[in-house]
């Protein structure tokens, strides 16, 4: 089968097409022939090093496909079963082996782009948005790259619960596409200062939670555009690792609230994650979440992908079609 190796860390050209055994699953584990695989940011911290990864590997946590083969002990699912995973390193490739308790079942209206476009970013939205705080109809929340994978879905299902949300982006176009997907409000930081506007926006008041994704370049002004006791989600490095915080700032910000929340500790069962993944689905067949897939990549094409994404120049979902 095709697989991506990455031998060493660095830029996207340290990426290269190979050759390799197609892997026998374990005992406990499913053999997924893949027809669609989702590209996430965390794919380019473990390609940098800022996410440290043993080497040589297959890079890509993501993707949809039909089980080819199981282990001896799996009887969570069978061949010819739809499946989808986001757990597993090794999506770059025509197949891979995966713990049969990491990957879920596809409802028949749920597509292999949909499923690859969504499972992780929309497992990250879920506990984002009904995990992570508290959340009630009418609060207002701040999301960073209100048009990106997680973003896009993070806001729709904000505002099906009824939050007004207010989305950062960084042109007009993208600021069109968040109007398009949940968000009441919208601030081009491209041209206008974040903190600024957010204070306008809510009479001086600020937003109960700002979910950061950016990281470096946005994290001071997401926490200075808290209220009192709001809750800073800082949740991805778009723009590099933020600058540590002094927790006196938080006091004085108003007793506020940070945290670094990981997808992996919201989904660490199988319960935990088909109930998760359930709830995605629901929102998915109501309509009340759809899935953007704004680009799409062969798979020795992954360079040109990972510098898309880098470039933040990317809407929506990024996938391989195998």
């Amino acid at each position: 089968m095709r697989a991506i190796r990455l031998d060493t860390v660095g830029g996207p050209e340290v990426l290269h097409l190979e050759d390799t055994p197609t892997p026998v699953p374990g005992p406990d584990e499913v053999l997924v022939r893949h027809a669609a695989v989702g590209l996430n940011f965390i794919d380019i911290y473990q390609r940098t090093g800022l996410y440290p990864i043993p080497l040589p590997a297959t890079l890509g946590l993501e993707a949809a496909g039909v089980v080819e083969a199981v282990g001896g002990a799996v009887t969570r699912f069978r061949a010819g079963d739809r499946v989808a995973y986001c757990s597993t390193l090794g999506a770059y490739a025509d197949a891979n082996v995966v713990k049969a308790d990491r990957a879920v079942r596809l409802p028949d209206h749920i597509s292999f782009d949909v499923a690859a476009a969504a499972l992780l970013k929309g497992l990250t939205a879920e506990f984002l948005a009904r995990r992570v705080w508290s959340l009630e109809s009418g609060d207002t929340v701040l999301v960073q790259a209100a048009a990106g994978g997680v973003g896009l879905i993070l806001c729709q299902w904000l505002s099906h619960l009824g939050v007004r949300v207010i989305g950062c982006v960084g042109s007009d176009d993208k600021a069109r596409l968040a109007r398009a997907n949940g968000c009441s409000d919208v601030v081009n930081y491209s041209s206008e200062d974040i903190v600024a506007r957010v204070r306008a926006m809510t009479d001086g008041a600020g937003v109960k939670v700002a979910y950061d994704s950016v990281g470096r370049s946005t994290l001071d002004a997401s926490l200075a555009s808290l209220s009192r006791r709001g809750l800073l989600v800082s949740f991805g490095n778009a723009s590099g690792p933020p600058a540590p915080v002094d927790p006196l700032r938080l006091s004085r910000g108003g007793s506020l609230f940070l945290t670094r929340p990981t997808l992996f500790d919201y989904v660490a069962t199988a319960d935990a994650l088909d109930r998760a993944a359930a709830a995605l689905f629901d929102v998915i067949g109501t309509g009340h979440v759809a899935i953007e897939v704004g680009q799409t990549f062969a798979l020795e094409d992954v360079p040109a992908a990972h510098a898309a994404l880098a470039a933040r120049s990317t809407t929506g979902a990024t996938l391989l079609r195998l």
